[in-house]
């Protein structure tokens, strides 16, 4: 079973908690969670899924990254910051798309091609003031797998309470009609009595998420995320998908070196 979006959610969250924006406007929150250097660890994340047939996963991740002032490196994700200024910041992004499937992941893909996972390069763009961060991303595969294009925003913000560190989230994602149909279409040589021929526009999905952040346990920071994401009709239309929404939870543990 290829891993889907799964490690991609849990590998982008500690990224993206894993950014660094030093200017003296940063909230003391931010700070605290916001570290340099090597750093390791172990995640566990579950996701529902919305392809017809697939059971919850629940898969352990090794986690292994680096952090510096402009670059993180993440396994496969990799952020190099290239401007700072009075909170703005803009970056460069390579990102692994991990969705897809094999034909043997579930009875609605027999006698489907597989599909692949990709990479995906392309800029970021955050504001922050204090604990309250706004941001946008673009990126397009550059293994043309589904030669297709993503764009999200985002908005969240970093609360304390103790040594207990909450950062409530919400986002869109923009999907185009390339990457849509390549993961969630049927081409017409793929079609039968019981799985038609479906060709998917572009997609647009909300997601609603909260992570809960804390360095008290063992030297290193323990985080816990819970998230739901609800998927735009191009994705839910498909005859290979039964659900709307997708529930994801997260808990790992990292340290630095």
């Amino acid at each position: 079973m290829k891993l889907s979006s799964l490690s991609c959610v849990l590998a982008t969250t500690l990224l993206l908690a894993a950014t660094v924006n030093a200017q003296t406007n940063k909230g003391e929150n931010r700070e605290r969670v916001e570290q340099h250097g090597w750093l390791y660890g172990i995640g566990v994340a579950l996701d529902q899924g919305i392809y017809k047939d697939f059971a919850t996963r629940v898969l352990p991740i090794p986690l292994i990254g680096y952090r510096s002032e402009n670059l993180t490196v993440f396994g496969p994700f990799v952020n190099y910051s290239f401007y700072r200024s009075q909170g703005l910041e803009f970056s460069a992004r390579l990102v692994p798309i991990f969705e897809g499937y094999d034909e043997s992941d579930s009875k609605i893909f027999e006698g489907m091609h597989d599909r692949d996972f990709s990479l995906a390069l392309g800029l970021g763009a955050s504001y922050q003031h204090k604990d309250l961060k706004f941001e946008v991303t673009t990126s397009h595969d550059v293994l043309n797998r589904y030669d297709g294009f993503e764009a999200a925003m985002s908005v969240s913000k970093v609360y304390r309470y103790g040594p207990f560190f909450f950062e409530p989230k919400a986002s869109l994602n923009y999907q185009d009609s390339n990457y849509v149909d390549y993961y969630y279409g049927v081409q017409a040589i793929e079609a039968t009595s019981t799985r038609s021929q479906y060709t998917a526009g572009s997609s647009i999905n909300k997601t609603l998420g909260i992570s809960i952040m804390t360095p008290v346990y063992f030297g290193g920071m323990t985080r816990l995320s819970l998230e739901n994401v609800w998927y735009g009709s191009a994705i839910t239309d498909s005859p290979l998908t039964d659900k709307d929404s997708s529930l994801r939870f997260m808990l790992s543990f990292s340290r630095f070196f």
